[in-house]
């Protein structure tokens, strides 16, 4: 039986695209973001930060400054509960630019631009992926305040909104180390960029103190900082399950974080993809 030779068409007369179409773009994103997942499995101490770093820092804030601030320790959860929440959960954003280069760093980008897929896909996978590192912080976050006595007066409905406010500012921060990741020389440089800002904003927040409790001259500069108004958002929805102008004002900024910074972090990639 003689086999019938399938005709190739030369290249010349082939209708082919150096662009992605946005369903393969899409495709790509999610088969990077399970690379993403994969790396988490396979090499779980990745999760070192968003599992041990949420009950540490929970129960050393809630007994240091508990008695001191509110009186006991139960009164103190309502408070320390969403500030550690935030705090916990915005600081496993850096892990996005870190990673990214340290994979630049390795060459895997480099692989990736000679496989026929789009050229985001690494970026944008990469992205998608931590939020699954977000998830397993706020999930943990709120069951360790749960086991200490936090019963929160929003209900479960308040705590799914606040942890999806939580994760979707998040999200858009990442972008900001992102960017730092394409940019910076080593991985170690993106870590410390990314801590000299976050330190700031984190700690000079209301988080974890009142900020009538500060010098009159520092608290022009909490009640501005973008991370206290995340604070209140998420404290409103989980203690009283209301929506305040503060949701509102944490999603306008995350909103403006990504404008800015998505198309600046894709910029230089490409030059570098």
């Amino acid at each position: 039986m003689t086999a019938i030779a399938t005709p190739i068409t030369p290249v010349a007369d082939r209708d082919l695209s150096n662009r992605s179409t946005l369903g393969l773009t899409v495709r790509n994103t999610l088969t990077m973001a399970w690379r993403g997942i994969l790396k988490i499995r396979r090499t779980p101490e990745q999760l070192i930060d968003v599992t041990v770093q949420p009950i540490i820092f929970t129960l050393m804030f809630t007994y240091i400054f508990g008695g001191a601030i509110a009186g006991d320790v139960q009164n103190y959860l309502p408070i320390i509960i969403p500030g550690i929440l935030v705090q916990t959960v915005i600081t496993t954003s850096v892990v996005t630019g870190v990673q990214l280069r340290e994979d630049m760093d390795k060459g895997v980008f480099d692989r990736f631009r000679s496989l026929p897929i789009a050229r985001i896909a690494p970026l944008s996978g990469a992205l998608l992926a931590d939020t699954l590192r977000y998830t397993i912080a706020t999930t943990l976050t709120f069951t360790m305040g749960f086991i200490m006595g936090f019963r929160p007066g929003g209900g479960l409905a308040g705590v799914i909104a606040a942890g999806l406010l939580v994760i979707a500012c998040s999200w858009a921060m990442s972008w900001i180390f992102a960017f730092f990741g394409v940019i910076a020389r080593t991985a170690s440089s993106v870590q410390g960029i990314s801590m000299l800002i976050l330190f700031p904003l984190t700690f000079l927040s209301n988080a974890f103190v009142p900020a009538d409790t500060m010098p009159d001259w520092l608290q022009w500069f909490v009640e501005a900082n973008p991370v206290s108004h995340l604070v209140t958002a998420v404290r409103g929805l989980v203690n009283e399950g209301t929506v305040t102008a503060d949701v509102f004002t944490a999603l306008l900024g995350a909103a403006v974080i990504v404008a800015v910074f998505a198309p600046l972090t894709v910029r230089a990639y490409m030059r570098k993809a």
